[in-house]
């Protein structure tokens, strides 16, 4: 199997390097009685090879580091410097002394005994997790003497963080469906088992069933949802939105669940018209109304307004008079299934795929999306919309 192109470009490069750098010690050696014009020539050329390679190596994503035969540092590009924080001078330094990663020292020492080491994969220590994978060589010259060693790092944080994100997913999108579907196999199993011909009993498990076979609806409309969001499938019909009546039609469709929790709607909307999809601003504001009658607390209120935040933006929000958020939770409420309340998320009924829904189709117009809350002092979710020219005679 080859050695990584990029690690038989580096070695190709180094090598030029000690190869001028050999050369002109070898014609100054032979020629200093002709005087110092050639030897002026030789340096300039190798100076020029010299600013070439570097700028070529600074140049690449990845990280290249050189090491000489005793483990000291001879040349590190930009991206290697950032990977493994090499800070100040660090030419000539052992490479244990720069960098404290034990496993980096010991791939070093595998170099002596191999001469080639591909897709080693380490963590960096630091305050922040950082991934990499290393492709290695031990470097000759043409007298089979030590040239050094060049490695290679490519950044796999990114990667990492993404496969987790996976994981979790898989994850979470198990546990959310077990639940349903493990009430609905048992009590269709019981109903099954004669409980059917308890009309009492018949009529309970029948509603459990329903309402976890709705509870499954939901999810599985919630995931498709956000995996359009999220490929880009989802195409915006952008047109004039009166949001004033928009909010009204929301707050009327949830007058009833609203009603059951004492909680009072109030708008405080002027007349304003948005550029925006009808039906995906729905669903925003569905959802964070939603959310606030959901989380916020008896007897309260769920306000939502307008402010301007730029010549052609609005900022809209949403605001509840619960028990608010914990600092914590503040830059995590818009992740999928990011519960804060686990218990009584699921009490609720929600499927923790709503902020995140409601984030993703608030960037795809162009917007963004932030809550400011405060334990005890309730929860207002905020999110720009551009505007759209007021139509004559005001809003239809």
């Amino acid at each position: 199997m080859e050695m990584p192109l990029i690690l038989l470009l580096t070695a190709a490069l180094i090598a030029t390097q000690v190869y001028w750098h050999r050369r002109l010690a070898r014609q100054e050696a032979c020629s200093r009685g002709e005087g110092d014009a050639l030897r002026q020539r030789l340096g300039e050329t190798e100076t020029r090879a010299r600013a070439e390679q570097h700028a070529l190596l600074n140049s690449m994503v990845d990280g290249v580091l050189w090491l000489d035969a005793k483990g000291c540092i001879r040349l590190a590009n930009d991206a290697c410097a950032g990977l493994l924080g090499l800070g100040g001078e660090f030419a000539g330094r052992p490479l244990i002394e720069a960098v404290r990663s034990h496993e980096l020292a010991s791939l070093v020492e595998r170099l002596a005994r191999e001469p080639v080491v591909r897709g080693f994969e380490l963590k960096l220590p630091g305050a922040e997790e950082r991934w990499i994978a290393v492709n290695a060589a031990a470097l000759r010259d043409g007298d089979e003497e030590s040239g050094g060693l060049i490695l290679v790092f490519h950044d796999l944080t990114r990667l990492k963080q993404l496969e987790r994100t996976r994981q979790e997913f898989v994850a979470n999108v198990s546990h959310e469906l077990r639940t349903p579907l493990s009430l609905i196999q048992g009590f269709a199993e019981s109903l099954l088992g004669g409980a059917k011909d308890d009309p009492a009993l018949n009529e309970k498990f029948l509603r459990i069933i329903d309402r976890n076979a709705q509870r499954l609806a939901l999810l599985t409309e919630d995931l498709l949802t956000i995996s359009e969001l999220e490929a880009g499938r989802s195409q915006l019909k952008i047109e004039p939105v009166d949001l004033r009546s928009l909010v009204g039609e929301v707050f009327e469709e949830f007058q009833p669940q609203a009603a059951a929790k004492q909680v009072e709607l109030e708008s405080d909307l002027a007349p304003v018209v948005v550029s925006a999809d009808r039906g995906r601003l729905h669903q925003v504001l569905s959802n964070l109304i939603d959310n606030g009658i959901k989380y916020g607390r008896v007897g309260g209120v769920v306000r939502v307004g307008a402010d301007s935040a730029a010549a052609d933006e609005l900022e809209v929000r949403v605001a509840d008079d619960g028990p608010g958020l914990p600092p914590e939770a503040l830059n995590r409420v818009f992740e999928r299934f990011y519960r804060v309340d686990k218990a009584r998320s699921r009490e609720e009924g929600g499927t923790g795929l709503g902020l995140s829904i409601v984030k993703h189709i608030v960037q795809a117009h162009g917007g963004r999306v932030w809550v400011e809350s405060a334990p005890g002092r309730g929860a207002t979710f905020k999110f720009l919309l551009p505007r759209a020219p007021m139509p004559a005679g005001g809003p239809g």
